[in-house]
């Protein structure tokens, strides 16, 4: 099971966590814009407090930091996706597998709409 560091502090801002994760890894605005493939007024946003991230950039902020993976997502006011292992990957592809090409994409259109109700 990975550990995504210590449980965030209630009531921790996006700001204070991005600023924990620069300080920890010792990397800026505009190096964290450049990983994630974001502008730097982006992160600079996030920095300060104007902004939150979209879902695709907390992803990526969770894969390069997997530290505060649990506190970007807390912050962010979401919950953190569970890791999906080899064998339920390995399960949901046999279900799909079964399906028709109509009942795989309302199958999609039900998980995302589940994992839509996952942000705060």
């Amino acid at each position: 099971m990975e550990k995504s560091g210590p449980e965030p502090p209630a009531e921790e801002t996006f700001a204070q966590v991005l600023r924990a994760l620069k300080d920890e890894y010792g990397v800026s605005d505009s190096e964290i814009a450049r990983r994630i493939d974001a502008h730097v007024s982006t992160t600079n946003n996030w920095a300060h407090g104007k902004a939150l991230p979209r879902d695709g950039a907390l992803l990526k902020l969770a894969a390069l930091f997997p530290k505060f993976k649990k506190r970007l997502f807390a912050a962010a006011g979401k919950r953190p996706p569970a890791p999906l292992s080899p064998d339920r990957r390995e399960a949901v592809l046999k279900v799909f597998d079964r399906l028709t090409e109509e009942q795989q994409e309302m199958l999609l259109i039900q998980a995302r709409a589940v994992a839509d109700s996952n942000e705060g």
